[in-house]
């Protein structure tokens, strides 16, 4: 018996007339079969409720808390074109990136306030000027006319903000008007100012949540042009499916007559790209350590949307290098230590191939799978690119 045999054991011979033991045979994974048609339909539920609800628009255009543009024309935001956040300081919370929405009442106004004050300030001074009033409710909600209203309660119906600050509009938004001066940040004039609560906050915490409106904006802008991409290209990815789809097929009936060489290749030429990537990094790495712009740490750039920014950092080419250097490394002490293993497993992809030889139909899975890709793929770009009519 030669060394294979010892490993893999003699291949039983195809016998056509062999049934097996069908007596006892039922469905398995069940549940499984349960959960995946579970999970489709909830893909076909939110994929519904994106198409009904969903509007590319709102990535581009600002969207009050009830979710009508600002400045359409044709709606009662038409002369209200800026949009103004009731609490902003709320717009410095993580969560604002994650939700993709600041947790907080927006408003569409004419224009931007100009000057610090309180809820509490103005019904003080509304006692003797009603101007305080007139000028402070066109930052509360439409339709709201009673300044007496107790605070506690304007704040908790959300009526009102709680206070505004001097600001100005950016992207269509009511920024706080920041001013450096001698070095320090200011608004007004201002370092720090109070809350309705009588508490003194800074600055600073306005232009926390100034960044987090920011951080919110690139987020939502990263989305419009992925949008856009797949808008331009759907056809580009369409062939990189269909040739896959052909490059998939013809592995399969290499598998059938030429399966141990070929997966010897594919081991053997995956561990030639990985030492020629990690060649190449090494050689960017020290093409870029002597200039004197990419000796600049990732952290120091953030988050960038070109991404060929990264490539002309030296740190991102030692980041590959020794990724790719670790991933080298586990791939030859597995083919070491689990060369048996290989062994047997080529052999398993061998009796397997045989078994596709005899049920030809298995071929036409592969078909099926790309078409329901293809379908499902073709469902989220029509759900994503156009809004509903």
């Amino acid at each position: 018996m030669d060394s294979r045999n010892r490993v893999t054991g003699e291949p039983r011979k195809f016998d056509p007339t062999f049934r097996g033991p069908t007596h006892n045979r039922s469905c398995t994974d069940v549940l499984c079969c349960v959960l995946f048609i579970v999970v489709i339909l909830g893909y076909i539920a939110l994929g519904t409720v994106a198409w009904i609800h969903g509007d590319p628009r709102k990535v581009v255009y600002p969207t009050d808390s009830n979710g009508q543009f600002c400045g359409q024309k044709g709606t009662p935001n038409a002369k209200k074109a800026i949009l103004f956040y009731f609490n902003i300081l709320k717009c410095a919370s993580p969560a604002v990136l994650i939700n993709l929405q600041c947790p907080t009442t927006q408003l569409c106004v004419s224009k931007c306030p100009d000057r610090f004050a309180t809820y509490s300030d103005m019904q003080y001074n509304y006692r003797s000027n009603r101007s305080y009033w007139e000028y402070y409710r066109q930052f509360c909600k439409p339709g709201f006319d009673n300044p007496r209203k107790a605070v506690a309660h304007v704040l908790r119906d959300e009526d009102c903000p709680s206070m505004i600050v001097p600001s100005r509009p950016f992207l269509q938004r009511c920024f706080p008007d920041f001013i450096t001066r001698n070095g320090t940040l200011t608004v007004a004039n201002k370092t720090a100012f109070k809350d309705v609560l009588g508490q003194t906050r800074s600055v600073t915490e306005l232009r926390d949540a100034a960044n987090g409106i920011t951080g919110l904006l690139d987020t939502k802008e990263l989305g419009l042009k992925i949008i856009e991409d797949y808008a331009s290209s759907w056809y580009w990815i369409l062939i990189g499916l269909v040739i896959a789809m052909v490059v998939s097929l013809i592995f399969i009936l290499l598998l059938r007559f030429t399966a141990g060489f070929l997966l010897w290749v594919i081991i053997f030429g995956v561990i030639a790209m990985v030492a020629y990537g990690i060649w190449h990094c090494y050689w960017e790495f020290v093409f870029l350590r002597g200039k004197p712009d990419a000796d600049v740490t990732i952290s120091d750039i953030g988050f960038q949307t070109d991404f060929r920014v990264y490539l002309e950092l030296s740190q991102t080419w030692l980041v590959f290098m020794i990724s790719l250097s670790i991933a080298e490394l586990a791939i030859v002490l597995m083919l070491i230590f689990l060369r048996n293993r290989v062994r047997i497993a080529i052999a398993l992809l061998k009796e397997g191939s045989k078994a596709i030889g005899y049920i030809m139909s298995t071929l036409f899975y592969p078909i099926i799978t790309f078409l329901l890709l293809a379908v499902c793929i073709s469902y989220w770009a029509v759900t994503a690119v156009y809004p509903p009519l």
